[in-house]
């Protein structure tokens, strides 16, 4: 049997415009999937209206044209998806799969810091609480393109996880992994901060039934105290910007290699000399600890 042909994708939140650590992450994701030959596909995360800022995903999308990252098909927006998240949500409470916590941060913090399923006997309703997956079977560790067999702690694995908040939004894990799911995406290509929330994105692959992508976490762009760069950090926009510069600077964060007279072509022509080059095995790693 043939592979299935390579579907990758590039999923920001329109919390802002993007950064460079944003950046990295796109023009990863980017080449891999050319470097397969495959689609590459865009999805706008927007499901957290508080953490949105108005006009945030028309400007990324600008941004990621400006620097030749050219997607195929339509973009996905997740605010579009709710019916179908609500759904899965509901199918599972019917079977029992999930149930209603109402449990707050401040008491899982005080019972050790990982919710010890306090509320999975209790049979709440739903009014102000939130929804949790039950955990079938704890994935302690799976294999990522980059890091090899990556370990997740116990207590993380074995916990049962939020789908859907208290507030009424949508979990990422939940929306992340249904939307995987739909849109056939066979590898997923993000940055190293999520790499421990990819074992609750297996559960949810496991428990639909359904095959999981590969996954490759890719290296963050940390600013001079250490801390990633993003937008709840106030990282700066790479709007205005030379473009020619910052597509030059992302893939030194990635490891490949690029010449100085790189910078007189166009973002397109760029791209198409750092495909050639595009060497996976480059791509540094950093400590896992810190995640």
């Amino acid at each position: 049997m043939s592979a299935k042909p390579y579907v990758g994708r590039f999923a920001p939140s329109p919390s802002g415009p993007l950064h460079l650590g944003s950046l990295v992450a796109a023009v990863g994701s980017y080449l891999q999937a050319r470097h397969h030959h495959g689609k590459w596909l865009v999805r706008i995360e927007d499901i957290d209206p508080p953490r949105e800022q108005v006009g945030a995903s028309k400007l990324i999308l600008q941004q990621l044209e400006q620097f030749g990252l050219h997607w195929d098909g339509e973009v996905l927006y997740q605010s579009q998806r709710l019916e179908a998240y609500q759904a899965q949500i509901d199918s599972w409470l019917q079977q029992h799969s999930a149930y209603f916590c109402q449990c707050t941060r401040k008491q899982i913090k005080a019972s050790g810091g990982y919710y010890l399923a306090t509320c999975r006997d209790l049979q709440l309703s739903g009014q102000d609480h939130a929804v949790r997956l039950q955990s079938e079977r704890a994935i302690e560790q799976f294999e990522d393109l980059a890091y090899g067999t990556v370990h997740i702690p116990a207590a993380l694995a074995e916990e049962d996880f939020i789908i859907k908040r208290r507030d009424g939004l949508y979990a990422y894990n939940l929306a992340v992994s249904l939307d995987d799911a739909k849109q056939g995406i066979t590898e997923v290509v993000r940055g190293a901060d999520l790499i421990l929330t990819t074992g609750r994105q297996l559960a949810i692959f496991e428990l639909l039934a359904k095959p999981a992508p590969k996954y490759l976490h890719l290296p963050l762009v940390l600013d001079e105290s250490g801390n990633k760069l993003s937008k709840q950090n106030h990282a700066p926009s790479i709007s205005g910007k030379q473009n020619q510069q910052l597509l030059l600077q992302a893939l030194r964060y990635l490891g490949q290699t690029s010449e100085a007279d790189w910078l007189e072509l166009s973002c397109e022509q760029i791209l198409n000399k750092a495909l050639a080059n595009w060497r996976l095995s480059s791509v540094p790693k950093i400590s896992l600890d810190s995640q």
